[in-house]
């Protein structure tokens, strides 16, 4: 798993390779919460490369998500795969956190 941020305006995107699941979930948790320390309005989190996503990656994206509400800062996923959408949609997770097709999608729900 590795996790790449860009900054481009308000929005801090990063995007997330690989497999989120038990061995690494916190490892993912703890990096996610030092990229959005800067974070100033939105947060895409770009699942495009995201192999893999366990019940602990999803706790891990959720506390991350709670987080940032704490701070006003709102988050959005992006680019699911097939498998990794599924998950989403099984879990209810689209349901609480926004996800949109591509990363443009988002920037402009955020109205941006």
């Amino acid at each position: 798993m590795a996790i790449e941020t860009v900054k481009e305006g308000e929005v801090l995107i990063a995007r997330v390779d690989g497999r989120i699941d038990g061995t690494n979930a916190r490892e993912f948790q703890n990096e996610m919460e030092a990229a959005c320390a800067d974070a100033d309005r939105y947060v895409i989190l770009d699942l495009e490369q995201l192999s893999y996503i366990s019940s602990a990656g999803l706790r891990a994206i959720m506390v991350t998500a709670k987080g940032l509400e704490n701070k006003d800062v709102k988050l959005a996923v992006c680019s699911l795969s097939n498998s990794v959408s599924e998950i989403f949609q099984i879990s209810g997770f689209d349901q609480i956190i926004p996800v949109s097709a591509s990363q443009s999608e988002a920037i402009n729900a955020f109205g941006g």
